[in-house]
C-alpha cells in the first residue's frame, strides 16, 4: 500500500510534463497544417533532379580524344 505513495506523484509528474509538451507543441505551430504533410509524400519533387544527367557525365573524352568509357 506505501508504493501508492510513491507512484501517485510519479504519475502526476508524467501527466504534466505531458500536458506541458501538448501546450508547447501547440504554441509552437507544429500542429499547423497536418494535410499539407501528408499530401507531400505523394511527390516526387526531386525526381527531376535525378533524371538529368551532370554536366561534367556528358564530356567524357580523355586529352587525346578517345571515348574513358571503353
Amino acid at each position: 500500500m506505501s508504493i501508492i505513495y510513491v507512484l501517485i506523484p510519479i504519475a502526476m509528474l508524467f501527466v504534466g510534463i505531458a500536458v506541458w509538451v501538448f501546450f508547447w507543441a501547440v504554441k509552437s505551430d507544429q500542429y499547423e497544417d497536418l494535410d499539407r504533410e501528408g499530401i507531400n509524400i505523394l511527390f516526387d519533387e526531386d525526381l527531376e533532379e535525378h533524371t538529368q544527367a551532370p554536366k561534367s557525365a556528358k564530356n567524357t573524352h580523355n586529352k587525346d580524344g578517345r571515348n574513358s568509357d571503353k
